[in-house]
């Protein structure tokens, strides 16, 4: 008759394999590329409401966290700073950004930031009118999908 494996060696299992991903590369690049050319804001007060809710996934200034460096976690946070980057990059307003009309969107629905995000990173939680001017801020930057 085999006997189950004890805790023990479970949780040896565990931290062994939680050693090894750390070797496993992405997510480790952790660099900024330089701003090419930053976004004319329509105030001061809406450029600090996007770097404070914003700037962290979709600019080349992101501020890259202790933890950024600890896989699993630096896989998962790349991705959303590659995707984020992709989709809206305030750092190339040099270049067309086909989902720049969306952004007012998105923080009216209450999809950006993500709760992911703001459960990490309470500075970006936004308040009621913190939010409202922010989508005021982003319509008269960027315009809007519903225009």
């Amino acid at each position: 008759m085999k006997r189950a494996p004890s805790p023990r060696w479970i949780g040896a299992g565990a931290v062994a394999v939680l050693l090894l991903i750390q070797w496993v590369p992405y997510g480790r690049a952790h660099r900024n590329p330089p701003v090419v050319r930053g976004v004319s804001w329509d105030s001061p007060g809406t450029e600090a409401l996007a770097r404070r809710a914003c700037y962290d996934c979709h600019s080349h200034e992101t501020r890259w966290p202790w933890y950024s460096t600890v896989a699993p976690l630096s896989w998962r946070i790349q991705t959303h700073v590659d995707q984020g980057r992709a989709k809206l990059n305030f750092s190339r307003a040099d270049r067309s950004q086909e989902e720049a009309g969306e952004a007012a969107e998105t923080v009216r629905r209450g999809t950006m930031p993500p709760q992911d995000y703001v459960f990490m990173h309470p500075q970006a939680r936004l308040g009621l009118r913190e939010r409202q001017a922010l989508i005021e801020g982003l319509v008269a930057t960027f315009g809007d999908v519903r225009d």
